[in-house]
């Protein structure tokens, strides 16, 4: 097996040659995306490839959310933990069937009810690195597209998003804005909003998001699981952009049933940009979720890797 393309948490060189685990997400999913970082970051012993090729197949594989990889990997005989990273909401996720492990990214503390899926739930997917820069400064915007409806989208990138980018140059000095794809609308919406160090656009895929999370002083996110971990992990302040879509909108009424997130829609709400010490989550019963989510789906994929289904 060739290794086309390496996941920075590589495992150690030792003395026997280490078990292969293969990685698998949906890239241009904020949620699969960061719960594939997450979970390789637990992966230590392990050498974690993204992309191999050749006769020799993976100990084990970890595919976040692409049925059809789960399907292809479990046909050439590749044990599979397969991982729903995202809300799925009042619709079952699609998942494989009893031939893979089938894990849910699902905080403890999340009301339901939840459809029928077959999954373990697994709690929050906390980054590995929980502690954040003792000096933070700027915003990190997070925004995710993923299922949202084209003009919905648009009409949001064209409207709000300008006044929040706006706001949070001129309150905190500059802005990271991250998104998971349609990058287009987003870059002509933040032009010539700020000179080059005021505002940045990247691609979720493309930077660490728990990094600028850590260096960050205000958190602007799309209603997504990933973000909420990320704001819940460092007991952290976050604010809720307008919810974009059917999904985003079902996740963001179940949080306000369970914490106070508040939600801005034009960056004018002081609120969104004052320090609020742990934001919503002390009204939180900790025993609800231990936050070790990726390392309960690592342990599965280490677990599998030695002794295959």
């Amino acid at each position: 097996m060739a290794v086309l393309s390496p996941e920075p948490h590589g495992g150690r060189a030792g003395a026997l040659p280490p078990r292969r685990v293969l990685l698998v997400s949906r890239d241009a999913e904020l949620d699969s995306l960061l719960a594939r970082h997450r979970i390789a970051a637990h992966l230590g012993e392990l050498t974690t490839v993204r992309v191999v090729s050749g006769g020799a197949l993976p100990d084990a594989a970890l595919v976040c959310d692409d049925e059809a990889a789960t399907e292809r990997l479990l046909e050439l005989g590749v044990p599979v933990v397969h991982l729903t990273s995202g809300h799925s909401g009042a619709v079952p996720s699609p998942a494989p069937d009893g031939r893979a492990l089938h894990r849910l990214h699902r905080p403890g503390w999340l009301p339901g009810p939840w459809p029928g899926s077959g999954g373990r739930p697994t709690g929050i997917l906390a980054p590995a690195r929980l502690t954040g820069n003792r000096t933070r400064a700027g915003t990190l915007l997070l925004l995710s597209s993923w299922g949202v409806p084209g003009d919905e989208f648009e009409g949001f990138t064209a409207g709000p998003l300008r006044a929040l980018v706006r706001a949070a140059v001129r309150r905190t000095g500059r802005c990271e804005v991250v998104c998971d794809t349609r990058l287009a609308p987003v870059r002509t919406a933040v032009e010539g909003l700020a000179g080059p160090e005021g505002v940045r656009l990247s691609r979720a895929a493309d930077v660490d998001v728990d990094a600028l999370h850590a260096t960050a002083a205000v958190f602007l996110a799309s209603p997504t699981l990933g973000a909420l971990a990320l704001a819940q992990a460092r007991r952290a302040p976050v604010v809720f952009l307008p919810p974009l879509g059917p999904v985003q909108r079902d996740l963001a009424e179940r949080v306000a049933r369970a914490v106070p997130v508040p939600v801005t829609t034009d960056g004018e709400d002081a609120s969104s940009w004052g320090s609020r010490g742990e934001g919503p989550w002390a009204a939180l019963d900790p025993d609800l979720d231990d936050l070790r989510g990726a390392q309960r789906v690592a342990r599965s994929l280490r677990q599998l890797s030695l002794a295959p289904m």
